[in-house]
């Protein structure tokens, strides 16, 4: 059985209005690689006629990022030419690669009605062969999104990514990654199986869980040892884990602002080009 090596806290820090907890990087734990980064915004409720989301037009090169709308909606659109807006229930993958701007905000109906708002984005590594890669753009509302039902229905799995006991999921992974969303009524368990050479991805977005016999409970990521290749998830209460797995690269990760590259050259670069106009144009 899996052991539990280490319960990181994801960390307050809002932004603006925004409730933000963010689970990487803290000061306990600072990627699960290929895992870089995740931000678990909300949730709360937005009066009507309020500003939205704040992100705003910003570049990224040499990363993907995957965006889990539990609430509300987001409003895509990027250099690319892509635009769409994702309701609650849905999921935005976006492969940066070798550059692109793009903007993620509210949309006008949620600015000026409110509602409530949950929403996760996780950053996954690329590879060096594969940071310079064309931007790519995928945006899913839930009912494309394939999912299975468990322990007489009180385990849904949402096949974000990878495949499941030969389901397949919605997107497809440069480097094979498992993704997940799985919600959990009380006592509901499910049995995970993860290779031995891959890192595990577990952070609990509502509720309380036990893997393995170790209680993880909601806005907390767990670190797991290589020790075996079974996880047993139960539910003590209505929950919801955001599960994943890879293999990592073991490659150098060196990231700043909305950069994640292999040398602090390539960072640099990045910023030259980005001011040269090689992200595209944004109107």
């Amino acid at each position: 059985m899996l052991t539990v090596r280490k319960i990181h806290p994801a960390v307050y820090s809002p932004i603006s209005d925004l409730i933000t907890y963010r689970a990487l990087p803290t000061r306990s734990i600072e990627y699960v690689d290929p895992f870089l980064f995740l931000n678990h915004h909300g949730p709360q409720v937005y009066e009507p006629n309020n500003n939205g989301l704040p992100f705003g037009p910003h570049p990224h090169r040499g990363m993907e990022t995957v965006t889990f709308i539990l609430d509300g909606d987001i409003a895509h659109r990027d250099s690319s030419g892509h635009e769409s807006v994702i309701n609650a229930g849905g999921v935005q993958w976006m492969t940066a690669g070798s550059g692109l701007i793009h903007a993620e905000v509210s949309s006008d109906q949620f600015m000026e009605e409110g509602g409530k708002l949950e929403i996760l984005q996780l950053w996954l590594n690329l590879p060096a062969s594969l940071k310079m890669t064309k931007p790519f753009y995928k945006g899913l509302q839930k009912e494309a999104i394939p999912s299975l039902r468990l322990d007489d229905g009180k385990v849904i799995v949402n096949l974000v990514a990878g495949d499941w006991d030969g389901h397949q999921a919605a997107f497809d992974s440069h480097i094979g990654i498992q993704l997940n969303t799985i919600y959990f009524q009380p006592g509901g368990t499910v049995t995970l199986m993860v290779p031995n050479d891959h890192n595990i991805f577990f952070y609990v977005i509502k509720g309380r869980l036990n893997a393995n016999g170790t209680v993880i409970n909601a806005l907390h990521l767990a670190e797991f040892d290589h020790d075996s290749s079974e996880l047993v998830v139960t539910a003590a209460e209505d929950s919801i884990l955001l599960f994943g797995h890879a293999k990592p690269l073991n490659e150098p990760v060196v990231s700043q602002g909305p950069f994640v590259m292999n040398t602090q050259q390539q960072i640099m670069e990045a910023y030259d080009d980005y001011r040269k106009g090689k992200f595209g144009s944004w109107h």
